[in-house]
């Protein structure tokens, strides 16, 4: 997969290019598309995009109904709506949906270069917390049925005497499994597997 990528959706050729070149100068990739269904069908597009620029009203699927796509597909890039018709219902429910700002034409260029800028970052910091994530369900998805059992109770503070109790095993047998919940999650304390399980929403107490 290629980097960052921003698209800009507008049925308006003049206005295409114009957003395109000027996104450009941020040293960004850019990527342009004359309807909704242009980039609904450029996959490779859909998976770079830190940024889509959206118009509103185009013939066929308008910016709006794209955006109820990209939600669906879970794609969940930043939109950047432009329009010269954004009414107030309008504005509502795109920023409802998630839209990252709705700009009113003309707008300028400056701000928009500004918000491009902005939706690129958190795009890419959410998918590095999302790559993150990731890989931290995959390693607690590689513990056993027993292990998940042992990092549980030192999650919740209890000894290992309190672990060996309550599952009814030897102590011997908990600091085995610990030392595989540790060696697994690839952390070198108790701080830190608490830390990153609670992170990870993983957390049954």
């Amino acid at each position: 997969m290629g980097g960052p990528l921003v698209c800009v959706v507008d049925d308006d050729d003049a206005v295409r290019l114009s957003i395109g070149l000027l996104i450009e100068t941020l040293g960004l990739p850019v990527r342009c598309f004359s309807s909704a269904l242009d980039v609904l069908a450029d996959g490779d597009a859909l998976d770079r995009a830190h940024c889509l620029v959206l118009d509103v009203r185009m013939p066929g699927l308008s910016g709006i109904v794209l955006q109820d796509r990209l939600i669906r597909l879970g794609r969940r890039a930043p939109i950047i709506f432009v329009s010269a018709h954004g009414d107030v219902p309008m504005v509502a429910r795109a920023m409802r949906d998630g839209a990252f700002d709705f700009l009113q034409k003309p707008f300028n260029e400056q701000v928009l270069l500004d918000r491009v800028q902005e939706a690129v970052q958190f795009a890419a910091r959410s998918r590095r917390q999302s790559a993150w994530l990731a890989d931290i369900h995959g390693r607690l998805d590689s513990l056993t049925a027993r292990e998940r059992d042992v990092m549980d109770g030192m999650v919740a503070g209890r000894l290992n005497k309190q672990i060996a109790e309550g599952l009814g095993i030897s102590m011997k047998t908990v600091e085995q499994h610990r030392a595989r919940v540790m060696e697994k999650l690839q952390v070198d304390s108790l701080a830190e597997l608490v830390r990153i399980v609670v992170r990870s929403g993983c957390d049954d107490g």
